[in-house]
Formats: C-alpha cells, sequence, structure tokens
C-alpha cells in the first residue's frame, strides 16, 4: 500500500552552502521541553512545560534549527528547545526537536492538492462554530470540518451561535444520528455550558467568517482582545479578523485555540478508510465491499446497504457517513 504523503514530503532544493561542515551533532542534552502557542513568519512563540501540568506563563521566541528546517512545525506542537529561553525580546531560542502528534488538524487548499498542511497539533476536540443566522448556516463546511476531525483523531463538536436568531431544531435533526455534542451560545445569555465541555482540554475553534467565532474566544479569554469582525450585508459574509492560530489559556485549565476564519476546506488528502474509522458500526460491513468501493449511494454492490437491509446497521448513520463522503 503506497504511503500517504504530508508535508515534509515536499522536496526543496538546498542552498548554496547549507551541506554542514563536520558529521558531528550535538545531542542537546540540554533541551528544555515546550509547547508551540504561535506561528508568525518564521517565529514560533513556545511556552516552557518543564513536565509541569500547565505551560509557564513566559513566552520564548524561537526559530527552527539543524535538522528540524524542513520539518513542519504547528500551534499545539510539543517540541524540545535550545538557547535562551528566558523570554525577553531580544532573544532567540531553536527548535531542535519534536514529538511525536497525539492528532492533527490537517486542510488542503483545495480539493485537488495532495499534499495536507496541518493547522494544530495535538488538540483533544474540534470546536465547529457556526452561526445559525447571519450568515446562515453552511451544512457543506460542516460536513468537511467533520471529516477532518474524524481524520485527524479529533472529537468534534458542534457550537451555535447567534441562537436568539433562528431556531436550530433542523440543523439539529440533520447531525442527530451523528450522536454529535451540541451546545448553543447568545449574547444574552452565559456560556457556561461551552465553559464546561472546553475545561482542562485542547479545543479548536473552527468555522467560516462572521459566524461570531472570535466574541467567543474573548468571552472565554477576556483578556485575549481578539478583533472583531461584521457580516457585509449584501453578501452575507464575514470578514476575516485573525491571520494566524494562536493558542490561549482559559481561566479554568485547558487551552483554546483560535484559527483565522475561513470559506472552503480542502479535503483533498483524506482517504475513505480514515474516515470509515469515526463509524465502528459500519466498519466491519464495509469489509465486503467490492475493491475500489466508493460506499456512496450509487457504488454498484456496495455492502453497507445489504447491512441496511439486514438490519444490522442504521440508515440515518448510513446517510450520515454518505453525506460525510460526499464532502469529500
Amino acid at each position: 500500500m503506497a504511503r500517504e504523503l504530508d508535508e515534509d514530503d515536499v522536496r526543496i532544493r538546498p542552498g548554496r552552502g547549507s551541506r554542514p561542515r563536520t558529521r558531528t551533532r550535538p545531542d542537546h542534552a540540554d533541551a528544555r521541553e515546550a509547547m508551540v502557542v504561535g506561528v508568525d513568519r518564521g517565529r514560533y512563540s513556545c511556552r516552557m512545560l518543564d513536565g509541569a501540568a500547565r505551560p509557564g506563563p513566559v513566552a520564548v521566541s524561537a526559530v527552527r534549527g539543524g535538522s528540524m528546517r524542513r520539518t513542519s512545525v504547528v500551534v499545539g506542537d510539543r517540541v524540545m528547545v535550545v538557547g535562551d529561553i528566558s523570554g525577553r525580546s531580544d532573544t532567540l531560542a531553536r527548535i531542535v526537536e519534536r514529538s511525536p502528534r497525539t492528532s492533527v488538524l490537517r486542510r488542503t487548499p483545495d480539493d485537488s492538492d495532495p499534499v495536507e498542511r496541518p493547522v494544530v497539533a495535538n488538540a483533544d476536540q474540534l470546536v465547529v462554530v457556526t452561526a445559525l443566522a447571519d450568515p446562515p448556516p453552511r451544512t457543506g463546511l460542516i460536513d468537511r470540518c467533520l471529516v477532518a476531525a474524524y481524520d485527524g483523531g479529533l472529537t468534534p463538536l458542534l457550537c451555535l451561535t447567534k441562537a436568539d436568531l433562528a431556531d436550530p431544531a433542523d440543523l439539529l435533526a440533520a447531525y442527530a444520528p451523528l450522536g454529535l455534542p451540541v451546545v448553543s451560545t447568545r449574547p444574552d445569555a452565559g456560556i457556561d455550558e461551552l465553559v464546561a465541555v472546553l475545561a482542562d482540554r485542547s479545543s479548536v475553534l473552527f468555522g467560516h467568517s462572521g459566524v461570531g467565532k472570535s466574541t467567543l474566544v474573548n468571552r472565554l479569554v477576556p483578556d485575549a482582545g481578539r478583533a472583531i469582525g461584521i457580516v457585509n450585508e449584501v453578501t452575507g459574509r464575514g470578514r476575516h479578523t485573525s491571520s494566524a492560530a494562536i493558542a490561549l489559556d482559559l481561566p479554568g485549565g485547558g487551552w483554546v485555540i483560535d484559527t483565522p476564519g475561513i470559506r472552503s476546506f480542502g479535503l483533498g488528502a483524506v482517504s475513505l478508510e480514515r474516515v470509515l474509522r469515526a463509524f465502528p458500526d459500519l466498519a466491519p460491513a464495509a469489509a465486503d465491499c467490492p475493491p475500489g468501493c466508493t460506499h456512496l449511494a450509487d457504488a454498484p454492490g456496495c455492502a453497507l446497504d445489504r447491512a441496511v437491509t439486514s438490519g444490522q446497521a442504521s440508515p440515518a448513520r448510513l446517510e450520515s457517513l454518505r453525506r460525510l463522503l460526499a464532502a469529500r
């Protein structure tokens, strides 16, 4: 079976004079563990861990050094750093190692691009933020975010904003077969339910522009100071107010990672097998499908249809799976 490609497989022609001067490499015995909380034009803002349950308050600026220069590093990555870790504005540390990732939220620029770009690493859950109105929900984008969550090993959560403007019944019915946890927020009500599901976890907030994501972040982290945009009355689209992902401490414990608002979500590198893993009630039946089966409604001989007919699988669950697969 061919190995799936990722961003580290892109070959970069080395510049003149890039050959190491010696074969002896430092062992970096003095390296310290940190978490990447921000990325800005090749500079990585890191918070030192040192075995503590929560990273320290001092942000250390670092660059990728040595063999790490061709290895991707994103917000949420656990890394080893050397050099000056005092956090002073005139200092710079070096990232010399990246720990294995427990989860990765990925996307591609478009569906034709086979190389995945990681967005956030090591998060526990993906909070798909969508407004019930102004702008209206875009179920296609929600489906794509769910596929990315299942594919990357994150638990999805649907967060409905502006619940004072529209009835969520139809949207809730569409996602009920997935067993997807849902929380609702409104400007005049507290967000205690959302705070409870985010506590002591690392959560990525993702959604298209104008859904109120930055407003949520400012309510969750009062000193975050995230810029808030408005929705264009003609196009119904929001304006980008965040340009890069950033991890912020939740006052009660845990992390919330704010990401830039999006208008598209490419899934060019997601495989059928990885999406099926999120449907343990359907995956065994799929093993009896013909080779190359797409598992869609028009797939000849798809064993998932037989599983539903025999009562071994739920028709609503199969419909939900096919909707997600069609969103790829």
